[in-house]
């Protein structure tokens, strides 16, 4: 903060100046490696439809026959060039809700620190399909089919001030978030223990 010197009234007195320190980005790739089995349950274009038809108040087809092998297929995230994919906000959101975890950071602030880069990061693993039976709506029973990474990796560019955060501290953040947040289905953050994750590596991009 500068100390600037300005006249009321024809008395100098002195004005604080705020002095803005120019904005420095840099990005780095977090090799992200996971510590306990993904759940992956994305919005199949059938619900899409279905819920829709509901808000447009269209009259309800008959319920359908349900198809294990589609359901599962359907349920799948993927990246632009086919590969197994999850959105990236979701490794964001994890880190920022990860903030509660840390003394001195505010969810707000690290919401404009830090951003994941892209729309899908891509998954590093083999699926398989699990079966759950899990309640809906008013506690009706009904059973589940969605992959799940047994092991599962990936890597996620992130874009951050160094002037908000030092790459030592993001490092710190992402660990917190894989541990106490986790991402997908039955995570911790949702009562689980599936989807937790830690850093293994890093590199800089720029």
């Amino acid at each position: 903060m500068a100390i600037g010197t300005a006249k009321a009234n024809g008395v100098a007195g002195k004005v604080a100046v705020l002095e803005i320190p120019p904005l420095t980005v840099r990005v780095v790739r977090l090799r992200l490696v996971g510590d306990s089995p993904l759940i992956v349950h994305a919005w199949s274009k059938k619900a899409k439809e279905a819920m829709l038809a509901k808000q447009m108040k269209k009259a309800a087809p008959g319920k359908e026959a349900k198809n294990p092998r589609e359901d599962y297929e359907a349920a799948f995230y993927y990246t632009e060039d086919g590969a197994y994919g999850f959105p990236s906000v979701a490794f964001k959101s994890a880190a920022v809700d990860a903030a509660t975890q840390v003394s001195g950071l505010t969810k707000t602030f690290l919401r404009g620190a830090f951003h994941t880069v892209g729309e899908m990061v891509a998954i590093d693993g083999e699926p398989r399909m699990r079966e759950d039976m899990v309640r809906v709506g008013m506690g009706t029973a009904d059973i589940r089919y969605r992959p799940e990474f047994p092991t599962w990796a990936a890597t996620v560019e992130v874009r951050y001030s160094t002037t908000a955060i030092t790459l030592e501290q993001l490092v710190h953040l992402f660990n917190a978030a894989g541990f106490s947040c986790g991402i997908g289905e039955w995570r911790p953050q949702r009562d689980g223990s599936y989807g937790m994750f830690h850093v293994e590596s890093l590199e800089e991009v720029s």
